[in-house]
């Protein structure tokens, strides 16, 4: 193909990533991906399944987050480069490991644009018929239109990517003002015209909390909410295209949690404030809440309170929102596959870059498996449990590679250092395995699978690789992952959420779930590789950042 060539080793002569992302840049990568579809519908989600105490649902899996965050923005300043959620853990536990990583990000960040762009097209539905009502299952699934459209918003995100990582970081800045203006006028204007106190705590509305305690946690996992931070990965997998990753990435990931968590408190606690009497009394309360337009339920709330020009400021974000965080995805979802590819766990034309900088070929890719995405998950509320289940899980290998690499390459530097030991990568991981548990069975056997034809298809990668393949080092992966995918797998099905068998209730999936942390990383300290063995890979990582140093370092 024209304009492409693959990267020879040892060498710097294949076009490479470029460094063009600063400090302002990396942060509004992380806070325009976090800011997406998932604040356009996660204030009504939760409240159908916590009402008023959502707003604890949000506090909860902020600090989770950022649990998990701390420790891949320590990770990403001690080796800053592309695709780290893929690199990380073949440092520490070999490519086994980092296949499954690998496959198991790649499958989260490339149905993410495709729900973004599900996202924008319901709440668009307002203008024409991109979507239509199922009232069997309460979602509203892509029309005829809605797929022509979709696809050509696609086509868009790859095409914007081809022209490299300069123009998407200009494009982004100035979109990520617009989201922060968005919803911080949607939170001012609903507090300031109706703002009734009493549907906090009235009775005849279920009161604050009428899904209880398990109410607020499957609201974390399943209303959108989670899936509402996940976007502060960008901090960690764009660390290698930024000029100062010390300073860059941890602001950039620690930052965009904090940011954008207060303002999704701010804005829950706005919507459930806002939301007319009448229409919380003809649904009896909150767990069955609903109300006209409510596809597109913060406009709907905006037009029903009298801010009908707040109701259209909305349906014009709801469009610019979703396609800038799906902009960011398809961007990253491209680097995991070429940081994939770099690992030698995948194809060697996933490496390909253009003189732009680009990857093509996996931005191409990308785009192929979004159309796929919408043929069985044609709705945003088919995927969105999916997607949160599928991008934690991937995160949960952070916390064990840092708390392996502590001990693995003690004296390494390490320019920003997360206090308390083991205690913050173990809650990390813990954090992981329960969020995972919350989205329920009947989303979660769908990700297991996904795995499975993920081993697949290493399988017939290891066959047909021709030797390019490398050395999968099974024990170092094989020993704590297969305990921890079996385990969750196990418990999830056992559970009482969502199509679980029932036989865990709150309390012992909170046990369950911390022995199982608890299993898996101690195994994962006891069969993590040798430090001669890791020192080996990070030199090839070093020779690897080196090589984008000299092709991409200065810094436009």
């Amino acid at each position: 193909m024209t304009g492409i060539s693959s990267p020879p080793s040892g060498t710097s002569e294949a076009p490479k990533l470029r460094r063009d992302m600063g400090r302002i840049s990396l942060l509004f990568a992380g806070v325009g991906s976090i800011i997406g579809s998932g604040w356009l519908f996660g204030a009504l989600n939760a409240a159908r399944l916590a009402g008023p105490s959502s707003i604890f649902s949000w506090a909860i899996a902020a600090v989770m987050i950022l649990l998990i965050g701390l420790c891949f923005a320590e990770l990403g300043t001690m080796f800053p480069v592309s695709g780290g959620v893929v690199r990380f853990p073949h440092i520490s536990f070999g490519s086994f490991a980092s296949y499954t990583m690998g496959w198991i990000s790649w499958i989260a960040a490339a149905t993410v644009a495709p729900i973004e762009v599900e996202g924008a097209l319901q709440y668009a539905t307002k203008w024409a018929d991109f979507t239509a009502f199922h009232p069997s299952n309460g979602t509203h699934t892509l029309t005829a239109l809605g797929y022509v459209v979709a696809v050509i918003a696609m086509a868009f995100f790859v095409a914007l990517n081809y022209f490299g990582i300069r123009w998407f970081a200009r494009v982004n800045n100035v979109l990520v003002w617009w989201k922060l203006g968005v919803i911080l006028l949607v939170i001012a204007a609903f507090a300031f015209t109706a703002f009734h106190g009493h549907n906090f705590t009235a009775a005849k509305y279920g009161g604050f909390a009428p899904g209880g305690a398990k109410g607020i946690f499957t609201a974390i996992s399943t209303a959108g909410i989670t899936f509402s931070f996940l976007g502060f990965r960008q901090g960690v997998e764009l660390a290698g295209e930024t000029d100062n990753p010390k300073r860059n990435v941890p602001f950039a990931v620690i930052g965009s949690v904090l940011i954008t968590g207060v303002i999704y408190i701010l804005l829950e606690i706005a919507f459930i404030a806002a939301v007319p009497g009448h229409d919380l009394k003809s649904s009896g309360g909150w767990l069955n809440l609903t109300f006209t337009n409510d596809f597109g339920p913060l406009a709907a709330i905006a037009s029903a309170i009298g801010l009908g020009w707040l109701a259209y400021i909305l349906y014009i974000d709801a469009v610019i929102s979703p396609a800038d965080t799906g902009l960011i995805y398809t961007t990253v979802t491209a680097r995991i596959s070429y940081a994939m590819g770099r690992n030698g766990n995948a194809p060697e034309a996933l490496t390909r870059t253009t003189p732009r900088g680009a990857p093509l070929i996996s931005l191409i890719v990308t785009f192929v498996l979004g159309l796929i995405v919408f043929l069985p998950f044609p709705s945003w509320q088919q995927l969105v449990g999916f997607i949160t289940s599928a991008t934690v899980l991937s995160f949960g290998s952070g916390p064990l590679v840092l708390a392996a690499m502590r001990r693995q390459i003690p004296e390494w530097k390490r320019p920003f250092q997360v206090p308390g030991g083991d205690v913050i990568p173990f809650l990390g991981l813990y954090s992981s395995n329960l969020i995972v548990y919350w989205a329920g069975w009947n989303t979660n056997w769908k990700l297991f699978v996904t795995i499975l034809i993920g081993f697949v298809l290493l399988a017939i990668f290891e066959v047909t690789g021709r030797g390019r393949a490398p050395k999968l080092e099974w024990r170092a992966g094989l020993t704590w992952l297969a305990p921890w995918l079996v385990g969750l797998a196990a418990i999830s099905w056992m559970g009482d959420y969502d199509g679980g068998q029932g036989w865990i209730g709150l309390g012992w999936g909170f046990v369950v779930n911390l022995a199982l942390a608890a299993v898996v990383y101690l195994l994962a300290l006891r069969s993590r590789l040798p430090e001669a063995q890791v020192l080996e890979h990070i030199e090839e990582a070093k020779a690897e950042a080196q090589v984008e140093e000299e092709a991409l370092g200065q810094s436009v």
